[in-house]
């Protein structure tokens, strides 16, 4: 069954053929890479963060702190985290500004929560 997909259809199980199934994947791939072609790397490193300090905490993430962290500008990291929360990439934040979700994981309260290897448990987003 090795490099076989198969199609779920009621009760029966039907296996997709392989070309079929990996042409979707490399046509997703690649809208995918075009669609967050926008991030440089201190989007990236932004976006790292708030997950890893969320899922550590369970706590919303102030710019400041990110900014703090990552030694970036205050307007430069307020400036990525707009343009991250205006792509609806990633994340949200909450009326103070900080960042309260950043996928998959969120500090606010969802029907969502995942319990991790680590036994930490987290809301999904």
């Amino acid at each position: 069954m090795k490099n076989n997909l198969l199609l779920g259809l009621g009760r029966c199980m039907l296996p997709l053929p392989a070309a079929l199934w990996q042409r979707g994947v490399a046509r997703d791939a690649r809208r995918l890479g075009a669609s967050l072609g926008f991030m440089s790397a201190e989007h990236h490193r932004v976006r790292n963060l708030a997950v890893g300090e969320i899922m550590a905490t369970g706590r919303p993430l102030p710019a400041q702190a990110i900014a703090q962290r990552l030694g970036l500008s205050g307007a430069r990291t307020v400036a990525i985290l707009k343009d991250l929360e205006r792509r609806m990439t990633f994340l949200f934040r909450d009326a103070q500004g900080a960042v309260s979700w950043a996928y998959p994981v969120t500090a606010d309260k969802t029907p969502h929560l995942v319990d991790l290897d680590s036994g930490q448990q987290v809301f999904a987003a």
